[in-house]
């Protein structure tokens, strides 16, 4: 049975009823405020063993937030959660010794090299010495980086580093891996390269992974489950064709529009049309539109020619997460808010704790 078979079950606050044995996650009503700000609101969430689960939503909407609150990096404000079988909050040195964790900062020393950098982070958790030394060049040969195992970190490409990145959180041979944004900044080749890394540590290290990202794409590639996190609530947590189900369940049809005098007047009229519930303009020329109804096709034809348009094509597309995203959240996850939470002074074997951390 895959991972995506095994989870279907709905539960407590979306997530927490699903049949657990061994959990390797479960959260209940995590909240997190900060100066009586809301960043993550009451949210639930149970994972199981081999799973990739994503928390899918823009800049601001809390996910890192949890992540830090899962990890031990934050104390949640109300909840309770339970990770690789051990309390977050009263058992924390216990949780960090089977997770590990690849912020969207890079944990790495610039004057180091990739070699020293991985044994510096495997003697935090107190491995032997001749364990630590296969267990690194095993890792080096797994991201395909023994050839620059004595380069120094500075001296690497972005892409580079987030690979060295990925496996000095694998040190501690963790259960539970968390990625938080781990693509973010990364040119497409490196992009692809990472998502491949991610495939493999899953495969083949049977690894859970938690996953967070802005990306639609990449959440559906990776996930077996995707959590929609919006304003700090976890308003959806299903497969990624359970999720696009609650578009094309519906009588809602998505269908992409080129016309080549496209302007912001027409745009206001397809938008004011009773049977469109959202456009969306996608680049000069050509506008998505997510319209309902058994003659929506007709009537918004009919309103692109009544208000001059031209139509030069048009297609009728498959639902995608984008869809349902903005068919849970009413916008776009384009949308981006910056917002900064201390971290917690705590010190553990992840590196160096510094007080960047953006609520996501």
């Amino acid at each position: 049975m895959t991972p995506a078979e095994r989870n279907a079950a709905p539960s407590e606050e979306i997530a927490c009823g699903i049949p657990l044995s061994p959990a390797a996650l479960v959260a209940r009503g995590l909240r997190k405020t900060y100066n009586r700000r809301v960043v993550v609101n009451h949210a639930s969430l149970a994972v199981t063993p081999g799973e990739v689960v994503g928390l899918l939503g823009p800049n601001g909407a809390g996910k890192s937030t949890t992540v830090h609150m899962l990890t031990t990096l934050l104390p949640p404000t109300a909840g309770t959660a339970r990770v690789a079988g051990f309390d977050v909050v009263k058992e924390d040195s216990k949780v960090r010794q089977h997770i590990g964790l690849v912020s969207e900062k890079l944990i790495m020393y610039n004057d180091l090299t990739a070699r020293e950098n991985l044994r510096l982070f495997g003697e935090l958790y107190d491995i032997p010495k001749d364990a630590l030394k296969k267990r690194i060049e095993k890792l080096l040969t797994f991201v395909r980086m023994e050839k620059w195992a004595d380069a120094r970190i500075g001296t690497f490409s972005t892409g580079m580093k987030q690979r060295i990145n990925v496996i000095r959180a694998l040190v501690n041979q963790p259960e539970i891996l968390f990625l938080d944004e781990p693509t973010l900044g990364l040119d497409p080749q490196s992009t692809v390269e990472i998502r491949e890394l991610v495939r493999r540590i899953n495969l083949e290290n049977k690894t859970t992974i938690i996953l967070t990202t802005h990306m639609m794409v990449e959440a559906d590639l990776l996930c077996d489950r995707i959590g929609i996190i919006d304003h700090g609530k976890l308003v959806a947590l299903d497969t990624p064709a359970n999720l696009k189900k609650l578009v094309s369940g519906t009588d809602t049809t998505v269908l992409e529009f080129d016309i080549p005098n496209l302007g912001p007047s027409l745009l206001t009229a397809l938008g004011s049309l009773s049977c469109v519930a959202s456009t969306l303009q996608e680049d000069e020329t050509h506008v998505k539109v997510r319209a309902k109804g058994e003659d929506c096709f007709d009537a918004v034809i009919d309103g692109i020619r009544k208000n001059g348009g031209k139509v030069q094509g048009v297609r009728n597309l498959e639902p995608t997460l984008e869809d349902v995203f903005l068919q849970l959240t009413g916008r776009e996850v384009r949308e981006q808010v910056t917002n900064h939470v201390p971290m917690a002074s705590r010190r553990g074997p992840h590196g160096p704790r510094a007080s960047h951390s953006r609520v996501r």
